[in-house]
């Protein structure tokens, strides 16, 4: 007689559900203020040996803490990435731009949190104007709130003299016809910056148009998608078809340490593999990473510093094998 074991992850909301607890075990020693200092210089040295020159990162701010048990407020934790981004910079010239925040609470909050948090957002966008790239939200779609429920504070943030742009998780979803789905039409009417995942984009042929007609792209997470369990052959991935097509993406490594890669270039080399086709070449590396910096919150000047820095890298990259 043969025996099989159950799957660890039998479906999405086990998967997730492992994920989320992951997240929750390390922060009471990652959230130690010395220690976060030193845990996103690592990941930014990191991203930089991965050859990432620029990137902009999300976080919940959950409050840092000093050994006496004070807590830092939203602005100081903020204080604390930037400072620490901006010794990073100074300490490897020439060799990283740099890097911006996303604030990005949960998602999962009644109405009144959800003030509170777009509020904190319109401040830290006025305090940090350099560095705040703007807003999201983040957790599990499938167990809600939907961006409809949350219209009126999200409407707000770009009302009043503080714009603060938004770059919302979008149907990061296998289902169709539900309220998860249905984010990526509301995201693109609250004019998303980018559409993070936008997995069921392809359900959608009219918010499919609409964000090919304004140039919005999406964020692919290619290993993300696999291990939360929203495709297992990322041949299958709708992305594959969205790059045939020319559709506006980029690649990002979502939440890379939580599953053991490291920097971009594990989720490069699958979409590489598995989106691009079996004719995808070099070409179509670069474009992906000239897309990253296209489409980041970089204003004109920054972002043609950030191209002319990475084309001298890429020159010099090909010039190695001619």
């Amino acid at each position: 007689m043969f025996w099989s074991l159950p799957e660890a992850y039998p479906d999405a909301n086990a998967a997730w559900q492992a994920f989320e607890d992951a997240l929750d075990a390390q922060r009471g020693i990652v959230l130690y203020r010395p220690a976060y200092e030193s845990y996103l210089y690592q990941v930014l040295q990191e991203f930089m040996e991965d050859n990432v020159l620029y990137l902009e990162f999300r976080g919940t701010l959950t409050p840092m803490y000093e050994l006496d048990g004070t807590q830092l407020s939203r602005e100081e934790t903020v204080s604390v990435y930037r400072d620490t981004v901006q010794r990073f910079v100074a300490d490897h010239p020439g060799s990283f731009y740099g890097a911006r925040f996303i604030f990005a609470p949960p998602r999962h909050v009644e109405l009144e949190k959800m003030w509170d948090d777009v509020t904190a957002a319109r401040q830290l966008k006025e305090q940090f104007p350099d560095f705040v790239a703007g807003f999201d939200l983040v957790g599990q779609e499938d167990k809600g709130f939907p961006l409809k429920d949350l219209i009126e504070p999200l409407l707000w943030l770009s009302e009043g003299e503080v714009f603060v742009p938004v770059f919302y998780h979008a149907g990061e979803t296998a289902w169709m016809g539900m309220p998860t789905d249905e984010n990526l039409i509301d995201a693109l009417l609250l004019n998303t910056t980018r559409i993070g995942h936008g997995y069921a984009i392809t359900k959608h042929p009219r918010a499919k148009a609409l964000a090919r007609d304004t140039d919005t792209p999406i964020e692919v997470c290619p290993v993300s998608n696999q291990v939360l369990k929203l495709v297992n052959d990322l041949r299958n991935h709708p992305a594959a078809g969205l790059v045939a097509e020319g559709f506006p993406m980029v690649v990002s490594p979502d939440d890379p340490a939580s599953w053991g890669a490291k920097g971009l270039s594990y989720d490069f080399y699958e979409a590489f593999m598995a989106l691009g086709g079996a004719k995808a070449d070099l070409r179509f590396l670069k474009q992906l990473a000239i897309n990253s910096m296209q489409y980041s919150s970089l204003e004109f000047t920054a972002k043609t510093q950030l191209i002319a820095m990475w084309l001298e890298k890429w020159n010099l990259f090909i010039s190695e094998f001619q």
